[in-house]
C-alpha cells in the first residue's frame, strides 16, 4: 500500500478560485453533504465506493474529501488497491475547508 498523499484545503480552494477543474470526490454521507459540498465535487458515500468506483474519472489527480480526513484516507487506500493513481486526501476535510 502506498503512502497517502495529502493536499491542503487552502490549495484546493485557491486552485478552484483560479478556474482549475479539479476531480473532487466527497465520500461523506447524504446528510453531511446536505450542509454543503465543494463546488463541482462528485458525491459518492464511502460505503458505496465498491459499487460506484467506475463513476470516478481517472484523471491525473483525484482529491478525496470527508468531514475530517479519516474516511477519505480509507477511500484513498481502497481506490489505490484498485489501481487508481493520483489520489490525494484533503487534510482536515470539510471541517478545515469551512474555516477558510
Amino acid at each position: 500500500m502506498s503512502e497517502i498523499i495529502t493536499i491542503d484545503p487552502a490549495e484546493v480552494k485557491r486552485r478552484l478560485a483560479g478556474g482549475e477543474r479539479l476531480n473532487v470526490i466527497d465520500v461523506r454521507e447524504d446528510e453531511e453533504v446536505a450542509s454543503g459540498i465543494i463546488p463541482g465535487a462528485k458525491h459518492i458515500p464511502l460505503g458505496q465506493l465498491p459499487e460506484r468506483h467506475e463513476e470516478i474519472e481517472r484523471t491525473a489527480e483525484i482529491v478525496l474529501v470527508c468531514r475530517s480526513g479519516n474516511r477519505s484516507g480509507r477511500a484513498c487506500d481502497y481506490l489505490n488497491s484498485l489501481g487508481f493513481a493520483g489520489l490525494k486526501n484533503m487534510s482536515g476535510g470539510m471541517l478545515a475547508w469551512e474555516k477558510l
